[in-house]
């Protein structure tokens, strides 16, 4: 069974970051800072056994990430940021620690509980698109609407696909195949398609690694005008250029945070809307 979480302390000591809470980075006029937070971990441990060795890829990681912000998780290989997405994207459980989605405790839920909550409160960004190839980007941006237990009639799938197209600037493109498409291009679709269940988070893992440096700046811009708007964001990158479009940063090491702070020469991609 879901159950609401409970109150509980922000990030625990971290002379960079003492209250995250106090600290959100909504966009003007949007939540107060005592909105319920987006994601809350608490003393978060992951340790994975490979045959007689322990691997402790987190260590007592607690964070806090508010409404409305926008955060880049950073941290070389093996620093346990890729272990702390799959956990916040309900992917993977804790062997330790709490982890609440807004104000839901999913540290404990079972795959299918995870998998719905999954499915209704998380839009998953990645850096392979993901795309289907014979399927049109209209299509592809449809299927969690076709795969939701709630249901929608294929009109209404279609109507809510086209507005999210139309949000990343793919207006005119809905019937193209993915092969038609740039790089640039697939990942839009992409992002439309995680847009379409109005996620509480929107989760990236290395949504610019194959793509150009251009191309990079005009998908960011994408999440920067969708942070704009309200959305949260959590973007996972070892790019520090990357990186400083976010509001803030976070820092892994060996399964620990070891730095949390806003971004302080923040990046603004181009306020063009990106070519189609």
């Amino acid at each position: 069974m879901v159950r609401p979480a409970a109150g509980a302390a922000g990030v625990a000591s971290n002379p960079k970051r003492s209250d995250p809470a106090a600290d959100l980075h909504p966009p003007p006029g949007e939540r107060s800072v005592a909105a319920e937070p987006v994601i809350r971990t608490e003393d978060l441990v992951r340790v994975y056994t490979m045959g007689e060795v322990e691997v402790r890829a987190l260590d007592g990681v607690s964070l806090v990430v508010g409404p409305g912000e926008f955060v880049a998780v950073m941290g070389a290989s093996g620093s346990g940021k890729s272990t702390f997405m799959n956990i916040i994207g309900c992917l993977d459980r804790p062997t330790s620690g709490s982890y609440s989605l807004d104000g839901v405790d999913v540290s404990g839920l079972d795959r299918d509980a995870r998998a719905e909550i999954r499915n209704g409160k998380i839009g998953f960004v990645f850096q392979s698109f993901n795309l289907l190839a014979r399927t049109t980007a209209l299509e592809n941006v449809e299927l969690p609407l076709i795969y939701a237990s709630n249901g929608h009639v294929a009109a209404d799938r279609a109507a809510r696909a086209m507005r999210c197209l139309a949000d990343v600037g793919l207006s005119g493109r809905e019937h193209h195949l993915p092969s038609q498409l740039s790089g640039g291009q697939q990942q839009r679709v992409a992002i439309a398609r995680a847009l379409i269940n109005d996620p509480k988070l929107m989760l990236a893992d290395e949504p610019t690694g194959n793509l150009d440096t251009k191309t990079s700046e005009e998908v960011m811009a994408v999440f920067q005008k969708l942070n704009d708007q309200g959305k949260t964001v959590v973007l996972i990158t070892h790019e520090p250029d990357i990186a400083e479009y976010a509001r803030r940063i976070v820092v892994f090491r060996d399964g620990r945070v070891v730095e949390d702070r806003p971004s302080e020469q923040r990046r603004a991609a181009s306020a063009e809307r990106p070519t189609a």
